[in-house]
């Protein structure tokens, strides 16, 4: 969501003080794609994942504070609710085994972390929603200890002028209502990051929404929500609503959700951000005394913090990035689409799968975007969340297919080019593009393993039977193999 930043209150003047900067930023930002030296000499790519806290018999452990505290590794960082926190890896080109990279890294930190915070009765868990969680943690009494997501739940409320209701009809039926944000906290995902080129930028983010679909259909791995078996990913109704900041007369109205997939499709990273500026008011409306224009002609790169911290509490699938590295700006798609886990070899192969596929896309002569209409992409991306690796999604001169079809007559060619455009060897590509080839044969991905092996305990009280999968389903993250072999 940004920067940090410290409790407080805001008035009718701190807002309109902070409009008129954010409205600079974006001049500013404007001219820069104009004008400005962007770093593009060597792209990188990136990835986040967001990782649950578990006591010894799977239930939620309050106890990220303490769980940081002993890992003591500023990768780790604290995020929204006490039973989760956040990991980075360290940017990275993919060739010259950039994956296997990725792939060691987060074996080594996170098993490090593992044996650390295990200390202190917290274990790590990488799935979408935590399956063993109840009402009560999603309660504002959950919430971390750091004032800045205190403030932003505030806030959200407050725009809101309403408690905050959760209404998912998947195989059972889930209505609740919550008084905080605290159940966006239940999301736990993967994000993927590609540095691009100003130029090319359009071309990366529209080609990451023409798939996003695709990726929810073979990665789907948050089937469960409070004991009940909902969409295979269920962590995109439940972010959509979870951060809702309109009433049912403002939805009447077309106001536009916070959490988007978007309208249409772009020709420039600015578009983004002018939506973001034209259609979302501030949440957090933190105003420094950076004058960006004064930074620009002085030949520095200014820091646009306003327009950064506003476009973090806008929750795109993909969202554009602007950031800065040794003093040079660049920008970046983030690609927020996926669920954490199952395991580690496969988040990398997800990755893998992504940064082939968008770069053959992005790159092609004849955009895929120019032959599918965008509410196509926006109806794949919902129906593959609903039903997971058994999706049909639409894809031009197709028509409808089966998503695992799809993958394996077309897709996966273009994802093996796509690395090989990047550097990454054959056989690094075959490694991981083999792991999506494994889930598309056999049906199979997390959210389609949990809920075979649910139903083989369908005679049990539901939370034991849930406790016992997770059970297994933490053996099987550990042992790093696929989840299409388990």
């Amino acid at each position: 969501m940004g920067e940090e930043v410290d409790a407080q209150e805001f008035t009718g003047a701190d807002r309109t003080r902070h409009r008129e900067k954010v409205r600079r930023c974006l001049d500013v930002f404007e001219r820069m794609l104009r004008e400005s030296a962007f770093d593009t000499d060597d792209p990188m790519t990136g990835l986040e994942v967001e990782l649950n806290l578990v006591d010894d018999a799977g239930d939620p452990a309050l106890r990220n504070e303490e769980a940081l505290n002993a890992i003591a590794n500023p990768d780790f960082q604290t995020e929204l609710g006490q039973f989760n926190i956040e990991m980075n890896s360290a940017p990275a080109t993919l060739r010259d085994g950039g994956l296997t990279g990725f792939e060691d890294g987060l074996r080594r930190s996170l098993n490090e972390a593992e044996r650390r915070s295990a200390g202190v009765g917290a274990h790590l868990v990488m799935i979408g929603i935590l399956p063993t969680l109840t009402s009560e943690h999603l309660s504002i009494e959950a919430i971390s200890s750091n004032p800045r997501y205190r403030l932003l739940s505030e806030q959200v409320l407050n725009a809101r002028g309403e408690d905050i209701s959760i209404d998912i009809r998947g195989t059972d039926l889930l209505r609740t209502t919550a008084d905080s944000i605290l159940p966006e906290a239940a999301c736990t995902s993967t994000q993927l990051h590609v540095q691009t080129t100003p130029e090319r930028f359009a071309a990366y983010w529209n080609a990451s929404q023409a798939i996003a679909g695709v990726q929810l259909a073979l990665a789907a791995n948050s089937p469960y929500l409070l004991g009940k078996q909902l969409w295979r990913e269920t962590r995109v109704p439940l972010f959509e609503q979870a951060t809702d900041t309109r009433s049912e007369e403002l939805k009447a109205q077309g106001v536009r959700p916070r959490v988007w997939f978007g309208e249409r499709w772009i020709t420039s990273v600015f578009d983004l951000f002018e939506e973001n500026v034209r259609y979302f008011p501030a949440l957090l409306p933190v105003t420094d005394d950076e004058d960006p224009l004064t930074v620009l002609e002085a030949g520095g790169t200014p820091n646009l913090s306003e327009l950064r911290l506003h476009n973090g509490t806008i929750y795109r699938w993909n969202r554009p990035v602007y950031d800065i590295a040794g003093g040079r700006p660049h920008l970046r798609v983030e690609n927020r689409v996926l669920a954490a886990g199952p395991t580690v070899a496969d988040i990398v192969a997800n990755a893998a799968f992504y940064f082939g596929l968008v770069r053959t896309l992005a790159e092609s002569e004849r955009p895929l975007w120019s032959q599918m209409s965008f509410s196509a992409a926006e109806e794949n991306f919902h129906h593959a969340a609903r039903e997971g690796i058994d999706a049909e999604v639409y894809w031009p001169g197709v028509g409808r297919v089966r998503a695992t079809e799809l993958v394996l007559r077309r897709l996966l060619p273009m994802a093996y080019d796509g690395l090989a455009a990047w550097g990454v060897e054959p056989t690094e590509a075959e490694r991981y593009l083999r792991i999506i080839e494994g889930r598309c044969l056999g049906n199979v991905n997390g959210a389609e393993w949990f809920c075979r092996q649910m139903a083989k305990r369908e005679d049990d009280d539901r939370y034991d039977a849930i406790r016992a999968v997770l059970a297994a389903y933490r053996e099987g993250m550990d042992a790093n193999e696929p989840v299409h072999t388990w």
